[in-house]
């Protein structure tokens, strides 16, 4: 999951073969090296005492972080109407965000490695923080616009589940509810920032990703205890404070090694093919162009068809 990540902020302007050799090189350069840092038997985060259930460093602070750096490297896309920011389909996206949602159990839960009582915590802790992120996020949007929208609340569960990513076998359910929560009011935050920038990070990787994974893995270091975990640490909550620091440096080497990793590999692959696709292309359609096919025709009469039928 994690590269795929990625291709939401760069959607709509990179050349599907510099994508592919970024991101096959972007997989053994960067996500493996970090992926046995943190989770590895002798990786030097693992063994410093950092905790990451499922992800919050390895795949979300890395995927999120280079999305960013992508973004910036790429330029923005060009726009010819707002209505191109806008989602194509929202009962769609809610239905994606449903299945996440339900596959997150098996992200999180799974990461127990067996089908036992801290699995079944981790569902639990999964299962709240994204109910609380969407009930943050909707009340913050409603604070700010007066309405509450489908689209929102959809990101809002991503974020949320997102935030829980690394704590879900650590921290206490009524924690889960307090990491959730904190993890939608920070990304909505960052994302309402980002847009009103020249930076063009089309799905919010980095807000929704980079800003909960963030989250997620400092306020493990607040909320972790042995009490549902013996493996994991207390957090400062429990008298450990040292894990905190710990998680918060964690976050720092992962941001910092994905964002050089990801501008080196770029820069290389922009040399031997380049990133943007032209211009035209982007008018008449990059699957069109890259591909040689359209999800959507339209015929003489101007009707649209979809998947060939009316």
């Amino acid at each position: 999951i994690t590269p795929a990540l990625i291709s939401g902020a760069v959607v709509g302007r990179m050349k599907f073969r510099a994508y592919a050799l970024f991101i096959s090189a972007w997989s053994l350069v960067v996500y493996c090296p970090l992926a046995h840092w943190v989770w590895g038997p002798d990786g030097w985060i693992g063994v410093m005492g950092a905790l990451d259930f499922a992800g919050g460093t390895v795949v979300h602070v890395s995927a999120g972080v280079s999305a960013l750096v992508a973004a910036i490297v790429l330029g923005p896309r060009r726009r010819d109407g707002e209505a191109e920011a806008n989602p194509h389909n929202v009962p769609f996206v809610v239905l994606g965000a449903s299945l996440l949602w339900f596959g997150w159990f098996g992200f999180n839960a799974g990461s127990a490695l067996a089908a036992d009582g801290l699995a079944s915590l981790a569902f639990v802790t999964t299962m709240l923080a994204a109910a609380a992120a969407v009930v943050t996020w909707v009340g913050i949007e409603m604070g700010y616009t007066g309405k509450p929208s489908a689209t929102g609340a959809a990101i809002a569960a991503v974020v949320g589940l997102v935030t829980i990513t690394p704590a879900a076998g650590f921290v206490t359910p009524m924690a889960a509810i307090v990491i959730g929560a904190v993890g939608a009011a920070m990304s909505y935050g960052t994302m309402s920032l980002l847009r009103r920038t020249a930076l063009d990070d089309t799905l919010d990787v980095f807000a929704c990703h980079g800003v909960g994974g963030i989250v997620g893995s400092v306020l493990t270091g607040v909320f972790a205890t042995t009490t549902v975990n013996p493996d994991g640490a207390n957090g400062v909550l429990f008298g450990n404070p040292e894990l905190l620091a710990v998680q918060t440096l964690s976050v720092l080497v992962a941001a910092a090694f994905a964002a050089a990793g990801t501008a080196a590999i770029l820069l290389i692959v922009r040399g031997l093919t380049g990133l943007r696709t032209a211009e035209t292309a982007t008018r008449v359609g990059i699957d069109l162009v890259e591909h040689d096919e359209l999800a959507y025709w339209r015929d003489s009469s101007s009707t649209w068809l979809v998947g060939g039928e009316s």
